[in-house]
């Protein structure tokens, strides 16, 4: 019986110290039960990791190169980062014998190409951020199943799309960031929704380049050299950027076929058209701000939600311009050169909440403004008066924006006719501090509504600079607010949230 115990005790003796050696982690890394290693402060390649780790995170470390020898036992990895370690070369085929490998991060390092011989089994694979001048079709053959290539911040000059032709389950392709000039063929990819070549130097596409792009939803483009929309772009297109580009106009018959757009952003071209009626009529988002735009855009979908015009150059805004627009809840409108928003433009728009008009041209609040409105920004107008029935409609604005006008004076009135206020902007306006205007601030703080900086801080003026003509004038003051103040102050209701623009 002795003999027995002492058999089974060196047998589980020698078991725990197999399975302590098994799991023993490399120096200066970090295992865990999920089969994941990570390490810091290398120099080389980390020697001692199981054969069954899973992921494998060298990222932040100084390691040159990647040897076949390094990682050829390693055959259960799953996911490789190996990023921002100034890696120059990956040895030809050093990952072949990864069958299992899904995700290879190799950004931010100093490769010249993309790794040769990666294995068939790789789903995403990252290399933006090195110094990669060119792609070979030979690289990407086999790679049947790569569903994400990313290649931004490169410096790639043409982009001939046969070499990317055997990717054919390739859904994401990232391309912003290089020096492409020239674009031949037909980007073959069918499975391909999103493609992304925004701040290059293209300046045009070849006439059938997207037309294979079938399933493509989401096209970026922005900070090329592109004088007009490029042709042909796929029906199942659903957001569009073109921003920073050279356009000069928004043509029908180049988007015509768009039905499934939803977002277009055309942010500082040169418009100075945009076809009335375009003819896109699921879009909900159209950003056009930095153009020479004359005109509002009219005729837009009716399922539009958020027009942005910002820094162009409008004069007017008319019912016509609006009458469409049924489903508009943003409308920003900032330096432009405005001085008539006609009375009840927005009569059809009952679910707008926020209309910024600053740094415009008017001399009044546009009257008849839906009651749906929470903000409305009139910063850097002409504004010398408020007119009673200019609020009257605004039963929920929450925030409202007067700063930097021609105003002297606010009605005790404003405050009856907005019940909801909670934050008023009202500095940088040549305001007479009389005993009615320090009323308004009074009842104001009393509401709880906040006054981001302050308003009248100094005393108000009295004829002659002695302390006896200042207490005379605080006194007759005081007698202004017993006389006026109203018995039961209005109550604060409850929020609704609103679009937090700059103020």
């Amino acid at each position: 019986m002795m003999w027995f115990l002492m058999i089974l005790l060196a047998s589980i003796t020698l078991h725990t110290l197999v399975c302590i050696c098994s799991n023993v982690c490399p120096k200066k890394c970090v295992c865990d039960s999920a089969k994941s290693v990570q390490c810091f402060r290398l120099q080389s390649f980390p020697t001692g990791i199981t054969k069954d780790v899973r992921k494998l995170n060298l990222g932040y470390n100084h390691i040159k190169q990647l040897k076949g020898r390094d990682i050829s036992g390693l055959t259960g990895l799953e996911e490789v980062i190996i990023s921002s370690c100034g890696v120059e070369v990956v040895e030809a085929n050093a990952l072949r014998a990864q069958g299992l490998l899904r995700s290879l991060d190799l950004q931010k390092n100093k490769l010249h190409q993309i790794p040769r011989g990666l294995p068939p089994s790789l789903e995403t694979l990252n290399v933006g951020h090195n110094r990669i001048t060119g792609l070979q079709e030979s690289v990407f053959e086999g790679l049947k199943k790569l569903r994400l290539l990313d290649l931004q911040n490169n410096q790639i000059t043409n982009l001939r799309s046969n070499t990317l032709s055997t990717l054919v389950k390739l859904e994401c392709l990232y391309l912003d960031g290089n020096q492409i000039e020239t674009v031949q063929g037909a980007l073959r990819l069918p499975q391909l929704n999103l493609l992304s070549l925004g701040n290059n130097k293209i300046r045009c596409f070849p006439s059938a380049f997207f037309t294979p792009l079938q399933s493509l939803t989401t096209l970026r483009l922005p900070g090329n050299l592109l004088s007009r929309v490029p042709l042909d772009l796929p029906h199942a297109l659903s957001y569009l950027n073109l921003d920073r580009n050279q356009i000069r106009a928004l043509r029908n018959r180049e988007m015509g076929q768009l039905r499934n757009l939803t977002s277009l952003s055309a942010s500082y071209n040169r418009l100075v058209s945009v076809d009335g009626g375009l003819r896109l009529p699921n879009l909900t988002v159209l950003e056009l701000p930095g153009n020479h735009l004359r005109v509002l855009p009219s005729r837009l979908s009716p399922k539009l939600e958020r027009l942005d015009c910002r820094q162009n150059s409008i004069q007017e805004v008319t019912f016509q311009h609006l009458s469409g627009m049924k489903q508009l809840k943003h409308l920003f409108l900032e330096n432009n050169t405005i001085w008539n928003f006609e009375a009840n433009a927005l009569r059809n728009s009952v679910h707008i909440t926020n209309l910024a008009l600053e740094q415009n041209l008017l001399s009044s609040i546009p009257g008849g403004l839906p009651e749906s409105l929470i903000r409305l920004d009139l910063k850097g107008n002409r504004i010398e008066a408020i007119q009673e029935q200019e609020l009257r409609s605004l039963k929920r604005l929450q925030v409202l924006n007067l700063r930097r006008n021609k105003l002297t004076s606010l009605p005790q009135i404003t405050l009856d006719l907005l019940p909801r206020l909670r934050t008023v902007y009202l500095d940088g306006n040549p305001w007479n501090c009389s005993c009615e205007l320090l009323g308004v601030k009074r009842t104001l703080l009393a509401r709880r509504v906040e006054i981001p900086k302050e308003l009248c801080t100094e005393h108000m003026s009295a004829p002659g600079d002695s302390w006896r003509a200042y207490l005379m004038a605080q006194d007759r003051c005081e007698e202004y607010f017993m006389e006026t103040t109203p018995e039961d102050q209005v109550e604060q209701t409850d929020t609704e949230e609103y679009y937090d623009y700059d103020s």
